[in-house]
Protein backbone atom coordinates (compact mmCIF):
# COMPACT_ATOMS: atom_id res chain seq x y z
CA UNK A 1 0.00 0.00 0.00
CA UNK A 2 1.28 3.11 -1.19
CA UNK A 3 0.19 6.86 0.32
CA UNK A 4 0.57 9.30 -1.32
CA UNK A 5 -0.67 12.87 0.39
CA UNK A 6 -2.71 15.81 -1.78
CA UNK A 7 -2.23 19.48 -1.00
CA UNK A 8 -5.46 20.45 -0.08
CA UNK A 9 -7.30 19.52 3.76
CA UNK A 10 -9.60 16.77 4.95
CA UNK A 11 -10.27 13.78 2.23
CA UNK A 12 -8.97 9.97 2.25
CA UNK A 13 -9.17 9.38 -1.35
CA UNK A 14 -8.67 5.95 -2.13
CA UNK A 15 -7.79 4.70 -5.30
CA UNK A 16 -7.13 1.20 -6.17
CA UNK A 17 -4.75 0.73 -9.23
CA UNK A 18 -5.25 -2.42 -11.15
CA UNK A 19 -4.94 -5.82 -9.00
CA UNK A 20 -1.48 -5.96 -7.95
CA UNK A 21 -1.97 -8.36 -4.83
CA UNK A 22 -4.33 -6.34 -3.40
CA UNK A 23 -2.51 -3.21 -3.69
CA UNK A 24 -3.78 0.23 -3.28
CA UNK A 25 -2.51 3.78 -4.33
CA UNK A 26 -4.29 6.02 -1.87
CA UNK A 27 -4.15 9.83 -1.80
CA UNK A 28 -4.74 12.02 0.92
CA UNK A 29 -4.76 15.75 0.92
CA UNK A 30 -2.73 17.69 3.37
CA UNK A 31 -2.10 21.25 4.24
CA UNK A 32 1.30 21.34 2.28
CA UNK A 33 1.66 22.91 -1.11
CA UNK A 34 3.24 20.96 -3.60
CA UNK A 35 5.42 23.95 -4.60
CA UNK A 36 7.05 24.43 -0.92
CA UNK A 37 7.91 20.30 -0.46
CA UNK A 38 11.55 19.98 1.00
CA UNK A 39 11.45 16.67 0.10
CA UNK A 40 12.09 16.48 -3.32
CA UNK A 41 14.80 13.47 -3.47
CA UNK A 42 16.95 12.54 -6.40
CA UNK A 43 14.72 10.12 -7.68
CA UNK A 44 12.21 12.60 -8.19
CA UNK A 45 14.55 14.77 -9.69
CA UNK A 46 15.75 11.67 -12.11
CA UNK A 47 11.74 10.55 -13.13
CA UNK A 48 11.35 14.74 -14.29
CA UNK A 49 14.66 14.17 -16.21
CA UNK A 50 13.24 10.74 -17.53
CA UNK A 51 9.87 12.42 -18.86
CA UNK A 52 11.84 15.70 -19.80
CA UNK A 53 13.75 13.02 -22.30
CA UNK A 54 10.43 11.96 -23.62
CA UNK A 55 9.21 15.55 -24.11
CA UNK A 56 12.32 16.47 -26.02
CA UNK A 57 11.76 13.42 -28.46
CA UNK A 58 8.35 14.58 -29.37
CA UNK A 59 9.85 17.91 -30.48
CA UNK A 60 12.48 15.73 -32.39
CA UNK A 61 10.35 13.66 -34.02
CA UNK A 62 7.65 15.85 -35.59
CA UNK A 63 4.50 14.59 -37.05
CA UNK A 64 4.97 13.22 -40.72
CA UNK A 65 2.41 14.34 -43.74
CA UNK A 66 -0.05 11.34 -44.45
CA UNK A 67 -3.79 11.23 -45.78
CA UNK A 68 -5.28 10.16 -42.26
CA UNK A 69 -5.85 12.75 -40.16
CA UNK A 70 -5.70 10.80 -36.77
CA UNK A 71 -2.94 8.33 -35.70
CA UNK A 72 0.14 10.12 -37.34
CA UNK A 73 3.06 7.31 -38.05
CA UNK A 74 5.70 9.95 -36.77
CA UNK A 75 4.74 8.73 -33.21
CA UNK A 76 5.72 4.76 -33.80
CA UNK A 77 9.18 6.42 -34.53
CA UNK A 78 9.11 8.20 -31.12
CA UNK A 79 7.85 5.02 -29.65
CA UNK A 80 10.89 3.14 -31.28
CA UNK A 81 13.18 5.39 -28.98
CA UNK A 82 11.27 4.84 -25.92
CA UNK A 83 11.48 1.11 -26.37
CA UNK A 84 15.33 1.35 -27.28
CA UNK A 85 15.98 3.35 -24.43
CA UNK A 86 13.58 2.48 -21.54
CA UNK A 87 16.10 0.26 -19.61
CA UNK A 88 18.86 2.48 -20.14
CA UNK A 89 16.60 5.49 -18.64
CA UNK A 90 14.81 3.54 -15.72
CA UNK A 91 18.62 2.29 -14.59
CA UNK A 92 19.55 6.10 -14.31
CA UNK A 93 16.50 6.89 -12.01
CA UNK A 94 17.36 3.32 -9.46
CA UNK A 95 20.06 3.37 -7.20
CA UNK A 96 22.83 0.84 -8.04
CA UNK A 97 21.60 -1.67 -6.21
CA UNK A 98 18.19 -1.64 -7.38
CA UNK A 99 19.41 -1.77 -10.96
CA UNK A 100 18.38 -5.49 -11.67
CA UNK A 101 14.62 -4.17 -11.60
CA UNK A 102 15.12 -1.98 -14.64
CA UNK A 103 14.51 -4.64 -17.41
CA UNK A 104 10.63 -5.47 -15.22
CA UNK A 105 10.08 -1.93 -14.21
CA UNK A 106 11.01 -0.59 -17.91
CA UNK A 107 7.88 -2.64 -19.41
CA UNK A 108 5.68 -0.38 -17.38
CA UNK A 109 7.15 2.34 -18.68
CA UNK A 110 6.75 1.33 -22.32
CA UNK A 111 3.25 0.57 -21.63
CA UNK A 112 2.18 3.72 -20.03
CA UNK A 113 2.34 5.98 -23.60
CA UNK A 114 -0.06 4.19 -25.54
CA UNK A 115 0.14 1.50 -27.93
CA UNK A 116 2.64 1.62 -31.68
CA UNK A 117 0.17 -0.28 -33.63
CA UNK A 118 -3.55 1.31 -32.69
CA UNK A 119 -1.27 4.80 -32.48
CA UNK A 120 -3.83 5.40 -29.12
CA UNK A 121 -3.84 6.18 -25.52
CA UNK A 122 -5.92 5.19 -22.89
CA UNK A 123 -6.83 4.70 -19.39
CA UNK A 124 -5.02 1.30 -19.22
CA UNK A 125 -1.71 3.06 -20.43
CA UNK A 126 -2.47 5.76 -17.50
CA UNK A 127 -2.55 2.54 -14.96
CA UNK A 128 0.82 1.69 -16.30
CA UNK A 129 2.34 5.19 -15.40
CA UNK A 130 0.54 4.49 -11.97
CA UNK A 131 2.02 0.26 -11.51
CA UNK A 132 5.62 1.86 -12.61
CA UNK A 133 5.47 4.07 -9.77
CA UNK A 134 4.48 1.63 -7.65
CA UNK A 135 7.04 -0.58 -8.51
CA UNK A 136 9.50 2.34 -7.50
CA UNK A 137 8.38 2.38 -3.99
CA UNK A 138 8.31 -1.30 -3.85
CA UNK A 139 12.24 -1.29 -4.53
CA UNK A 140 12.75 1.81 -2.36
CA UNK A 141 13.41 4.32 -4.87
CA UNK A 142 10.67 6.27 -3.64
CA UNK A 143 9.80 6.72 -0.28
CA UNK A 144 7.20 8.17 2.07
CA UNK A 145 8.88 11.66 2.07
CA UNK A 146 8.58 11.76 -2.03
CA UNK A 147 4.45 11.57 -1.68
CA UNK A 148 3.67 15.46 -2.51
CA UNK A 149 6.24 15.16 -5.32
CA UNK A 150 5.03 11.68 -6.42
CA UNK A 151 1.42 13.39 -7.63
CA UNK A 152 2.26 17.19 -8.19
CA UNK A 153 5.64 16.59 -10.20
CA UNK A 154 5.94 13.31 -11.43
CA UNK A 155 2.55 12.45 -11.92
CA UNK A 156 1.68 15.95 -13.29
CA UNK A 157 4.46 16.28 -15.66
CA UNK A 158 3.61 13.07 -17.18
CA UNK A 159 0.40 14.27 -17.51
CA UNK A 160 2.09 17.27 -19.35
CA UNK A 161 3.80 14.80 -21.92
CA UNK A 162 0.67 12.40 -22.61
CA UNK A 163 -1.32 14.92 -23.61
CA UNK A 164 1.62 16.34 -25.91
CA UNK A 165 1.98 13.01 -27.52
CA UNK A 166 -2.45 13.27 -28.12
CA UNK A 167 -1.73 16.47 -29.48
CA UNK A 168 1.63 16.04 -31.79
CA UNK A 169 0.59 12.86 -33.05
CA UNK A 170 -3.14 12.81 -32.82
CA UNK A 171 -3.28 9.36 -31.16
CA UNK A 172 -6.85 8.26 -30.71
CA UNK A 173 -8.88 7.39 -27.44
CA UNK A 174 -8.11 3.23 -26.41
CA UNK A 175 -11.39 2.38 -25.49
CA UNK A 176 -13.62 5.51 -25.36
CA UNK A 177 -16.99 5.38 -24.92
CA UNK A 178 -17.55 8.93 -26.25
CA UNK A 179 -19.75 10.96 -24.81
CA UNK A 180 -20.19 8.32 -22.38
CA UNK A 181 -17.06 8.26 -20.75
CA UNK A 182 -15.48 10.49 -17.92
CA UNK A 183 -12.71 11.58 -20.94
CA UNK A 184 -11.27 10.25 -23.83
CA UNK A 185 -7.89 9.53 -22.01
CA UNK A 186 -7.48 9.89 -18.32
CA UNK A 187 -9.51 8.78 -15.30
CA UNK A 188 -6.50 8.89 -12.13
CA UNK A 189 -6.07 12.98 -12.21
CA UNK A 190 -9.55 13.33 -11.46
CA UNK A 191 -9.84 11.35 -8.81
CA UNK A 192 -6.89 13.00 -7.05
CA UNK A 193 -8.05 17.04 -8.30
CA UNK A 194 -11.73 16.21 -6.67
CA UNK A 195 -9.91 15.00 -3.35
CA UNK A 196 -7.89 18.45 -3.33
CA UNK A 197 -10.88 20.14 -3.61
CA UNK A 198 -12.94 19.05 -0.64
CA UNK A 199 -12.93 21.60 2.32
CA UNK A 200 -12.40 24.34 -0.09
CA UNK A 201 -13.79 26.90 0.99
CA UNK A 202 -15.26 28.96 -2.49
CA UNK A 203 -15.16 26.58 -5.55
CA UNK A 204 -17.56 24.19 -5.86
CA UNK A 205 -18.38 21.16 -8.71
CA UNK A 206 -20.33 23.63 -10.50
CA UNK A 207 -17.47 25.78 -11.04
CA UNK A 208 -15.64 23.51 -13.16
CA UNK A 209 -18.64 24.65 -16.22
CA UNK A 210 -16.91 28.72 -15.94
CA UNK A 211 -14.47 28.98 -18.32
CA UNK A 212 -13.41 32.10 -16.33
CA UNK A 213 -12.64 29.87 -13.06
CA UNK A 214 -10.72 26.97 -14.78
CA UNK A 215 -8.54 29.59 -16.65
CA UNK A 216 -7.37 31.31 -13.47
CA UNK A 217 -7.22 28.46 -11.24
CA UNK A 218 -6.23 25.49 -13.59
CA UNK A 219 -2.16 25.81 -12.78
CA UNK A 220 -3.28 24.98 -8.72
CA UNK A 221 -5.58 22.41 -9.15
CA UNK A 222 -5.19 18.95 -11.23
CA UNK A 223 -9.09 18.73 -12.01
CA UNK A 224 -9.15 21.84 -13.26
CA UNK A 225 -6.20 21.78 -15.91
CA UNK A 226 -8.17 18.61 -16.95
CA UNK A 227 -11.10 20.58 -17.59
CA UNK A 228 -8.89 23.15 -19.43
CA UNK A 229 -7.40 20.27 -21.72
CA UNK A 230 -10.92 19.32 -22.74
CA UNK A 231 -11.74 23.56 -23.32
CA UNK A 232 -8.73 23.05 -25.50
CA UNK A 233 -9.64 20.25 -27.49
CA UNK A 234 -13.28 20.32 -28.32
CA UNK A 235 -15.91 22.25 -29.67
CA UNK A 236 -19.71 22.97 -28.67
CA UNK A 237 -21.17 22.71 -25.86
CA UNK A 238 -19.71 21.19 -22.70
CA UNK A 239 -22.89 19.16 -21.74
CA UNK A 240 -22.79 17.57 -25.37
CA UNK A 241 -19.32 16.64 -25.84
CA UNK A 242 -18.43 15.42 -21.47
CA UNK A 243 -22.19 14.50 -20.58
CA UNK A 244 -20.80 12.74 -17.58
CA UNK A 245 -18.56 15.79 -16.21
CA UNK A 246 -21.64 18.13 -16.98
CA UNK A 247 -23.48 15.91 -14.64
CA UNK A 248 -21.32 16.00 -12.09
CA UNK A 249 -21.15 19.60 -11.83
CA UNK A 250 -24.46 18.84 -9.96
CA UNK A 251 -23.02 16.79 -7.32
CA UNK A 252 -23.61 18.98 -4.34
CA UNK A 253 -19.83 18.25 -2.35
CA UNK A 254 -16.57 17.43 -3.80
CA UNK A 255 -16.86 14.55 -1.72
CA UNK A 256 -19.72 13.24 -3.05
CA UNK A 257 -17.66 13.93 -6.50
CA UNK A 258 -14.44 11.87 -5.11
CA UNK A 259 -16.76 9.02 -4.02
CA UNK A 260 -18.31 8.50 -6.78
CA UNK A 261 -15.45 8.89 -9.54
CA UNK A 262 -13.72 6.47 -7.27
CA UNK A 263 -16.19 4.11 -7.56
CA UNK A 264 -16.35 5.06 -11.65
CA UNK A 265 -13.13 3.83 -12.23
CA UNK A 266 -13.15 0.50 -10.61
CA UNK A 267 -16.23 -0.63 -12.50
CA UNK A 268 -15.54 1.30 -15.60
CA UNK A 269 -11.50 0.72 -15.71
CA UNK A 270 -10.30 -1.80 -13.21
CA UNK A 271 -13.22 -4.44 -13.34
CA UNK A 272 -13.37 -4.12 -17.18
CA UNK A 273 -11.77 -6.54 -19.54
CA UNK A 274 -11.22 -4.74 -22.48
CA UNK A 275 -8.64 -2.03 -20.00
CA UNK A 276 -7.45 -5.03 -17.44
CA UNK A 277 -6.68 -7.55 -20.25
CA UNK A 278 -3.60 -5.69 -21.37
CA UNK A 279 -2.02 -5.37 -17.60
CA UNK A 280 1.29 -6.88 -17.14
CA UNK A 281 2.64 -9.08 -13.66
CA UNK A 282 5.45 -9.65 -13.08
CA UNK A 283 7.78 -10.10 -9.69
CA UNK A 284 6.92 -6.86 -8.79
CA UNK A 285 3.70 -6.79 -9.11
CA UNK A 286 2.04 -10.65 -8.65
CA UNK A 287 -0.86 -11.64 -10.32
CA UNK A 288 -1.48 -13.62 -7.25
CA UNK A 289 -4.35 -12.43 -4.49
CA UNK A 290 -2.34 -11.16 -0.96
CA UNK A 291 -3.71 -13.48 1.54
CA UNK A 292 -6.34 -11.41 3.71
Amino acid sequence: VTTLPLRRRFSLCSVPVPPTRGGVLTLRTAGDEAASCGCLLQTVDRLLELLGTLDRWINETPPVDQPSRFGNKAYRTWFAKLEQEAETLVSAVLPADRSAAAPEIAVYLKESVGNPTRIDYGTGHEAAFAAFLCCLCKVGALRAEDQLAIVFKVFDRYLQVMRKLQKTYRMEPAGSQGVWGLDDFQFLPFIWGSSQFIGHPTLEPRHFLDEKVVNENHQDFMFLECIKFINEMKTGPFAEHSNQLWNISAVPSWSKVNQGLIRMYKAECLEKFPVIQHFKFGSLLSIQPVKP
